[in-house]
This record gives structure tokens, sequence and C-alpha cells, in this order.
């Protein structure tokens, strides 16, 4: 976690010794909630990529395993889902407004002895997969699709259906949480704005990422600015920061 108000002091300190003026409260949390926001997606972004690459190198395992851990910080595991109605639909939207990406479905079902992992298959495989004999689902091997009604609710559907009753069946979902919206607020004292930790919002992101945050902020103050300077001046203290930890 990276303290709000640390970054707002530190992005403030840059930009008034840049003499490029003042970055309001809401100013600096719309900006917040873009760099993290964009931070966090390149983590996914970068994941891919870099276990695209072949061979098994140590640099590449380390940079992989970096990555793993940041995003970790936003896994829920085993989060209970609701069953609605009796054609096995879970309505992920209701459910789970936060999700970012679904990792895992299980399914308990009472006649199982344990949790089945669902598979994920397509809409179009649907009738392939009831039709063949092999490839049917069974309560030992379930699927389920995922799908969008028409108004745009995040559903998921699995066969076979579990029942509605939690007593009787239950479904855990495990996902990749959204980072909560960071807010610095403050309280005005003649003019000035103090802080009120109670009623701001840290950034979720790993401590690692602070510098980053502080230098997309003050680029993203430079281009709402037209200060290109600023940006600039972002840009160069990320460059000095790079070669800070090479060095």
């Amino acid at each position: 976690m990276v303290n709000i108000d640390t970054v707002y002091q530190k992005v403030l300190a840059i930009a008034n010794k840049e003499q490029r003026g003042y970055i309001t409260p809401q100013e600096f949390n719309l900006f917040a909630d873009y760099a993290q926001k964009d931070i966090f997606e390149k983590y996914f972004y970068d994941l891919n990529q870099f276990k695209r690459i072949p061979g098994n190198s140590t640099g590449y395992s380390d940079m992989i395993n970096n990555l793993e851990e940041k995003i970790s910080l936003f896994e829920i595991y085993n989060d209970n889902a609701v069953v609605v109605g009796n054609n096995g639909d879970i309505n992920i939207s209701n459910d789970f407004p936060n999700i970012y990406r679904l990792t895992v479905v299980r399914v308990n079902y009472k006649t199982r002895p344990r949790a089945s992992v669902a598979e994920e298959i397509q809409l179009r495989e649907l009738d392939l997969y009831r039709e063949s004999p092999l490839a049917r689902w069974s309560k030992k091997h379930p699927v389920y699709t995922r799908y969008s009604t028409n108004n745009n609710a995040d559903r998921l559907k699995i066969y076979p259906y579990p029942s509605n009753n939690f007593n009787i069946d239950q479904v855990k979902i495990s996902y990749i949480k959204k980072p909560n919206k960071p807010n610095w607020s403050g309280i005005e004292v003649n003019g000035n704005f103090l802080y009120n930790e109670d009623a701001s919002t840290n950034f979720e992101l790993h401590p690692e990422e602070e510098n980053l945050l502080i230098v997309k902020i003050l680029q993203l103050a430079g281009i709402a600015m037209k200060d290109f300077g600023l940006a600039q001046a972002a840009g160069q203290k990320e460059v000095n920061d790079n070669s800070n930890e090479k060095a």
C-alpha cells in the first residue's frame, strides 16, 4: 500500500520547485486514479510479455515473480456466489462489482465429497459438450459459460445447475479485483487544505510503485495544464530514479 498523502506532498513539492503552479486535491485525485489504473493494468501486459519470452532466464523469472507478487495483492480466494433461480446463473455484476479478472470457479455439490473446479467453455461449444458422451459435464467435471444480458449484466451459467439453496450446493469464486479508487481528502482551514486521514483512501499498489505514481501524476498534470515542461521534468525524474536503482 502507498500512502496517498506522501504522494500528494511529493507531487506538490516537485511542481512548486519547477514553479508550475498548484495542483488542487480534486485534480490530484483524478490523476491519481488514472495513474493507479494504468500501472495496475500494465502488470498483466508485462506478465504476458515476459511469459512469452522463450528460455528460462533467471532475470525473466525474477520479473515474473515480481509481477505476480504485485498482482497477488488483489487476489480474492473462494468468495461466496449467489445462484439466481433454478438455471445455475451467477450475477457477477451484482455479487462482485469490483471484479477485474475471473480466475477459478468452484462448485461444491452436496452429493460430492469435495468441491469441483468448473471449466470455462464458450457458448458456441455448449451443444458440443452437451451431446458428447466423453465431454459432457457432470458434478465431478462441471463447466460454465460467461455471457452478458441485454442490460449488459455480466453473468455465469454453471452446468450441471447447482441448487440456489446454499445449504445444498455452494459456488465459490476466486478472482482478481480492481484496486479501490484512491482519494486524498482534506479540511480547508484559512484557505489551506489539511490532510484528513480518516476520510482518505490510500493507493492499493505495492509500496515499490510510489515513485512511478509520482511520475505519472506529474506527467498527467503537465498534459492537463498544457505545461509540457512539467511533463518533461517528471520524465527526467523517472530516468534518474531508474538510474539510481541500477547503480
